[in-house]
C-alpha cells in the first residue's frame, strides 16, 4: 500500500461542510456571515504524548480532543480539521483503529477532515483544528478582572493517577487504573459548556499541562493574580477515595497533573446562576475554586486563609 491508497482508503470521505476536502492542493470553506473562524494545532508524539501500547482507536480519539479542547476554550463550534501523520511503517490494524477513534469523534461534532500530509518517520500525529465563533463572542484569556470567581469544569488528577501507576510510583486497583487510563487516553472536549459560557465567562483556557500552569495564562494576559481554596480543591480528584494519598499528594495532581482537558474559567460573581444554568445546559459539572485578585502568581489557601508553602508546577517540554 502506497501513500495515496493509505489516505484514501482510511482519511477520505466526502465533506459535509467544507465546499472541498481530502484530495485537491487545498481544502475550501465558505466564510460563515458574522462568524470569526476559530483556528488551533497540536502535535502528539509517541514516548513524549502518548505510550505505544496505547490502543489505536483511542490514540485516534485523543488526537482530535486534545485540538477540540482549545476550541472549546475559544467558545467555537468545531467545524473541519486537518491531519499530518507520520508513521514508521504502513500498519493497516493500527490504522484501522487510529481512523475508527478518529472518525468516531469527528462524527460526533459533524467535524470534516478537509486535508493533510503522510510521511515515514517517527510516529507523529499533528491535528490542526478550525471551528466557527460570532464575531465578539470567542472566550480570550485575557478578559479576568480582580474580583472574578474562578471555576473549572469536571475533575482533575485522574489523567496523573494512571502516568504515576505506568511509572512504577503508584500501586493502584484495577477499576481505578482503567478509569484513570481512559481519562488520559480518551479525554472528553468541553464544547458544549465552551459555547454554552459565550457571554458569561470573562476568560478561558483549556487544561493540558496543569490547572496551576493553564490558569496561570490567564493570569499573565489578564494582568491578575489568583487565591485558590485547596478544600474546594480537594474534591476533583475523582478517584481520590480508592487512593492512600495524603492531601498534600492529591494537590499536586489535581494542580500540577496535566492531561485533564478541562476547561477552567473566570467569571464575575453576579454571573454564577448564569454559569451553573451553562453547566446543566451543557450536562458538564462545573467547580467554584478560588478569586481572581490584583497581583501575581498563584497562591493556593488552606482553611483558615493562610498560603500553603507547598509548591505547584506545571509541565513545561523544554524544563
Amino acid at each position: 500500500m502506497g501513500e495515496f491508497d493509505l489516505i484514501a482508503r482510511y482519511f477520505k470521505r466526502p465533506p459535509r461542510q467544507a465546499v472541498l476536502g481530502v484530495g485537491d492542493d487545498c481544502a475550501l470553506l465558505a466564510a460563515q456571515p458574522g462568524m470569526h473562524l476559530a483556528l488551533s494545532t497540536d502535535a502528539l508524539v509517541e514516548g513524549r504524548h502518548f505510550l505505544s501500547t496505547v490502543d489505536p482507536v483511542r490514540l485516534g480519539h485523543k488526537a482530535l480532543a486534545v485540538n477540540l479542547s482549545d476550541l472549546a476554550a475559544c467558545g467555537a463550534q468545531p467545524r473541519a480539521f486537518m491531519l499530518s501523520l507520520a508513521l514508521p511503517r504502513i500498519d493497516e490494524a493500527w490504522l484501522s483503529g487510529f481512523a475508527q477513534g478518529l472518525w468516531a469523534l469527528a462524527d460526533a461534532y459533524s467535524c470534516d477532515l478537509i486535508g493533510g500530509d503522510t510521511t515515514q518517520g517517527p510516529l507523529t500525529i499533528n491535528i490542526t483544528v478550525l471551528g466557527d465563533v460570532p464575531v465578539g463572542q470567542a472566550l480570550l484569556r485575557s478578559g479576568a478582572q480582580s474580583g472574578d470567581d474562578i471555576y473549572v469544569s469536571g475533575t482533575l488528577g485522574d489523567a496523573r493517577v494512571a502516568l504515576e501507576v505506568f511509572r512504577g510510583q503508584l500501586s493502584v486497583p484495577e477499576t481505578v487504573l482503567e478509569a484513570s487510563r481512559l481519562r488520559m487516553e480518551q479525554p472528553v472536549p468541553r464544547v458544549a459548556l465552551g459555547i454554552a459560557l459565550r457571554g458569561v465567562a470573562s476568560a478561558a483556557a483549556d487544561i493540558s499541562d496543569g490547572l496551576i500552569g493553564d490558569l496561570g495564562h490567564i493570569l499573565t494576559a489578564s494582568q491578575c493574580g489568583a487565591d485558590l481554596q485547596a478544600e474546594w480543591a480537594l474534591p476533583l480528584l475523582a478517584c481520590a477515595p480508592a487512593l492512600n494519598l495524603s492531601p498534600a499528594q492529591q494537590l499536586a495532581f489535581i494542580l500540577s497533573g496535566g492531561d485533564d482537558y478541562e476547561l477552567v474559567f473566570t467569571a464575575s460573581p453576579d454571573r454564577r446562576d448564569a454559569v451553573q444554568a451553562a453547566a446543566r445546559a451543557s450536562e458538564t459539572c462545573v467547580t467554584r475554586i478560588g478569586t481572581v485578585r490584583a497581583g501575581e502568581g498563584v497562591r493556593v489557601l488552606d482553611a483558615k486563609g493562610h498560603a500553603l508553602t507547598q509548591r505547584f508546577t506545571s509541565f513545561d517540554h523544554f524544563a
